[in-house]
């Protein structure tokens, strides 16, 4: 049985629980269909002891505080799928979990879109894509499948018993790979840890969190991510209480840093000698936040606690070694992110790489929307606060479109 809706959201993530929000209170009606349960990305595709990269106060919707996290601390990972569960459930948004999106395309000769799905078809005037920037694991095609016992994507990983006994090499020294790296060490594990180009921004600064300093500073609404650095990772940590990520801290533990992984040849993996420079700048944009911390104390006359011990820094960690053998590596840890999958929609609203065509997740292809990734309108945009602001600028969009459509009827 075909049903009729006139905003079809496909998601029901943080990006799906905010257009749902914004919708709702324009008087729009709508469907959020989701293929599992509200949130499950946060559940199922994350590591046991995951808590969120930024403080509660910070890493929340407008409508509603975390009740069983202190504003100062990190949410794990089930609290903040609990989180979500609780504000779907505050603004009655209309979802369907269970329901998996198979097909969008524009209709023929009328208005809309043809949506099919596991649940039947629905025909939508409008169709937003809340599915987020974390759907399809990326694993570089370096080591063979079968050159070492395990391969995992952070993804896939839950802890440090999930796998074999041995040395533990973990690519990728974001904030995935950072917690992994420390949580296998912790657990006795001999771990090589690959470290590429990185910012490293303090946990906190001043008796402030680095999350308050980037929106003072405006670094939370830049429209467009520095030269080369659209695709940087953040190392960054709200484990253990939080804290800042340092390499030489992670070498001191005895994690055994390499450069980045750059190739595989009989048995061995070779890492290219970058480590040095990748720490040095990091370690230069980590110095760069704090001379700005510092310049806006000054200049609004705030009376916070100096830290000059903040920007004492060591000696740069030596690289463990340049080559691998993999037959004394019992497992590999993929912390290499994430690519979109949007082989289901079928509308005219990419470029020729596949990257969606939109200007602050208004697409190309009329009707058609986009919520959640990366620096969709700044840079705050794939964090939980700032798809809630993203999600009333789409949500207006399309109550304005309605608006043009309802005065043509009457003219």
């Amino acid at each position: 049985m075909r049903q009729e809706v006139e905003v079809l959201v496909v998601g029901a993530g943080q990006a799906g629980v905010a257009i749902s929000e914004h919708l709702g209170e324009a008087g729009v009606p709508h469907v959020v269909l989701e293929r599992h349960r509200i949130a499950e990305r946060w559940r199922s595709e994350r590591w046991d002891s995951l808590v969120a990269n930024g403080p509660a106060w910070h890493d929340r919707f407008p409508g509603l505080e975390f009740t069983d996290v202190d504003p100062a601390g990190f949410a794990g990972k089930e609290q903040v799928a609990e989180y979500f569960e609780a504000y779907a459930e505050k603004i009655g948004a209309p979802i369907r979990t269970g329901v998996d999106v198979t097909s969008v395309r524009r209709h023929e000769g009328r208005p809309g879109f043809r949506v099919r799905t596991s649940d039947g078809d629905y025909d939508a005037r409008y169709v937003v894509v809340a599915t987020g920037p974390f759907q399809r694991p990326v694993i570089p095609p370096i080591v063979p499948g079968d050159a070492a016992p395990v391969q995992i994507h952070s993804s896939a990983y839950r802890n440090p018993a999930q796998l074999p006994d041995g040395t533990v090499l973990v690519v990728g020294a974001g904030s995935s790979g950072v917690q992994i790296a420390a949580e296998l060490r912790r657990s006795g594990r001999e771990v090589y840890l690959s470290v590429g180009p990185h910012e490293r921004p303090p946990r906190r600064y001043r008796d402030r969190d680095f999350c308050w300093w980037l929106g003072v500073l405006g670094k939370w609404d830049l429209e467009t991510p520095p030269q080369g650095a659209a695709h940087v990772t953040i190392a960054v940590s709200g484990a253990r209480g939080g804290h800042t990520v340092d390499f030489r801290d992670l070498a001191a533990d005895g994690i055994r840093l390499v450069g980045m992984t750059s190739a595989y040849d009989d048995g061995s993996l070779r890492f290219a000698g970058d480590l040095a420079a990748n720490v040095a700048h990091g370690d230069a944009g980590y110095l760069a936040l704090l001379d700005e911390a510092d310049d806006y104390v000054v200049r609004n006359g705030m009376d916070l606690p100096e830290e000059p011990e903040a920007r004492v820094l060591g000696p740069a960690p030596e690289a463990a070694t340049d080559e691998l053998d993999l037959s004394g590596v019992s497992a590999i840890v993929w912390a290499t992110g994430f690519a979109t999958d949007y082989d289901w929609l079928h509308v005219d609203a990419f470029d020729e790489n596949g990257k969606p065509r939109h200007r602050r997740g208004v697409s190309a292809e009329p009707g058609v929307y986009f919520l959640g990734l990366p620096w969709l309108s700044r840079r705050g945009s794939s964090f939980i606060w700032g798809v809630w602001h993203d999600a009333r600028h789409v949500a207006d969009h399309i109550k304005i479109q309605r608006g043009y459509l309802t005065q043509g009827a009457t003219t």
